[in-house]
């Protein structure tokens, strides 16, 4: 890497990492996707015939070319660490998919050598980048609600509703599955960023749909958890503490979508959408303040995104890459990182504990 050519990434992971990933770094000019990598080789041909990209099934082999400055590791969550580990001892920078690890102690052990080695991670906790709650955060800066008092937060979706659905890693718990892990990590991080970290809480999960059929179409058991119910305490910067209620659910048969309510002493902010297909397209924010009426609210021009695609996932990655960049170019901490991976990692923990 030089301040002559781009950040040379690889992909490691081409489900959401193909359909994602590369469409993203496509549109950063600071990045350069260079190299595949994937376990099955047939998946890794047919990606690197689409996209002219060079293959790797060998992870050393991976680490050991030198155009790859950094890897995207966007992998199922049990191999995360040890692939995230062995990138970090090679040098390279990281941009990793949550839930970062099985567990905040694997989280830890990367935070500890990547500050070590001054080397930039990003964790993908893109709501981050989406201009409607970016636009919450300033509002909520800004006191545009008042002192808080609660908030309510329902995740109801039902891309797991059908029992037919195959088993696979996310049907199992000590792999990184359940719904704590996919929405949950993004639900504490959301939760830590626009009001405060999660204190105390109190936690219930359920299996709802124990089995489901694997491939040879035998059933296979479920352990990991497809709804949580959590009612927690948040701590803002100037140590207040605010109730909160958490739903989630994978399960949720034609389940309401993403709404974020929160309530103040002057009034009430509502962000949500009931979009099932696109986690980012769909979503309106609504202030209500006291002796108005309700307003719908838009991001501020300087918040919107540039570019969008079809598929509302590719504009806050490409976003949330770019930031990455910055951080590597310029050696300043990343936000969201570890550091925000960790605490909401540990949150987790506790829930599933």
């Amino acid at each position: 890497m030089t301040a002559t050519r781009p950040i040379g990434v690889a992909i490691a992971g081409l489900g959401f990492g193909d359909a994602v990933h590369r469409p993203a770094l496509a549109a950063n000019s600071g990045l350069e996707a260079v190299a595949l990598w994937h376990p099955r080789q047939e998946r890794l041909d047919q990606v690197s015939s689409e996209s002219g990209l060079k293959g790797y099934t060998d992870w050393d082999a991976l680490l050991a070319d030198e155009s790859v400055d950094a890897v995207i590791i966007a992998t199922p969550p049990a191999p995360r660490h040890n692939l995230a580990l062995r990138a970090l001892q090679a040098g390279k920078h990281l941009l990793l998919e949550k839930p970062v690890a099985l567990d905040a102690q694997q989280v830890a052990n990367l935070q500890r050598e990547a500050i070590s080695r001054r080397l930039s991670v990003a964790v993908d906790f893109e709501y981050r980048a989406v201009p409607l709650f970016q636009q919450a955060a300033r509002l909520l800066q800004s006191r545009a609600v008042g002192d808080l008092w609660l908030v309510k937060m329902d995740w109801l979706m039902s891309s797991r509703a059908n029992p037919n659905r195959a088993w696979s890693w996310y049907s199992q718990a000590d792999q990184g599955g359940g719904v704590i892990g996919a929405l949950g990590t993004h639900a504490f991080d959301t939760l830590a960023w626009l009001v405060g970290p999660v204190q105390q809480l109190q936690s219930m999960t359920r299996t709802a749909i124990a089995e489901r059929p694997g491939a040879d179409g035998r059933q296979q058991p479920v352990d990991a958890d497809d709804i949580a119910l959590i009612n927690a305490e948040l701590a803002t910067d100037q140590g207040v503490l605010v109730s909160a209620q958490i739903a989630l659910a994978s399960v949720a048969r034609h389940g309401r979508g993403c709404w974020l309510e929160i309530y103040g002493s002057e009034g009430s902010l509502v962000l949500g959408s009931g979009n099932q297909k696109d986690y980012v397209h769909g979503f309106s924010l609504t202030l209500h303040r006291d002796g108005e009426s309700a307003r719908s609210i838009q991001a501020d021009d300087d918040l919107r995104f540039p570019t969008t695609w079809s598929d509302g996932r590719v504009a806050p990655v490409a976003r949330l890459q770019s930031w990455w960049a910055d951080s590597i170019i310029s050696g300043h901490p990343m936000v969201p990182g570890l550091a925000e991976g960790l605490v909401s990692q540990q949150v987790c923990d506790r829930a599933l504990a």
